[in-house]
């Protein structure tokens, strides 16, 4: 089932539930999808886009919570964490941190990276392996902890 079909689905049973945040979410992914379908490329949008789709939409709920909580916005840092929630119902389970490290330690080895100057080898396929699966700010830290010898 795509994501728009599901989107759609979810769309009525907020509408039904009188669910607010809900209605809001998921009609911000409708815009997101149907933003993506206009964009004039004509080619069908894959798994693989609608993840980063949703991805960099939860990204900006979750910085915009941030900077709320901080500017001590606990009003629209409330909305934005309920939206984020919701988007993430969408995205495919997320690796836990030693999950993490061991795809990582996998891919180091791979890669035959010694230093921290084997970074970008190493992100490169890191990125394209665990695309979806793993927040890249998270990888990236994983790296550079593993590469130190931190880990």
């Amino acid at each position: 089932m795509s994501l728009e079909t599901k989107v759609m689905e979810q769309l009525k049973v907020a509408m039904r539930a009188k669910d607010e945040a809900a209605l809001r979410t998921l009609r911000a992914i409708k815009a997101a999808i149907l933003l993506e379908k206009t964009s004039g490329s004509g080619v069908e949008i894959s798994e693989a886009d609608e993840i980063k789709m949703l991805q960099k939409l939860a990204k900006q709920r979750r910085d915009s919570y941030e900077i709320f909580t901080q500017q001590n916005r606990d009003d629209l840092a409330q909305k934005e964490k309920e939206e984020w929630a919701i988007i993430e119902t969408f995205l495919p389970q997320q690796m836990s941190a030693d999950e993490l490290k061991t795809a990582l330690k996998e891919i180091i080895a791979s890669v035959g990276a010694t230093s921290a100057a084997d970074m970008g080898k190493v992100m490169g396929m890191a990125t394209k392996q665990l695309a979806g699966k793993a927040d890249g700010k998270a990888i990236s830290e994983a790296v550079k902890q593993l590469l130190s010898g931190n880990a």
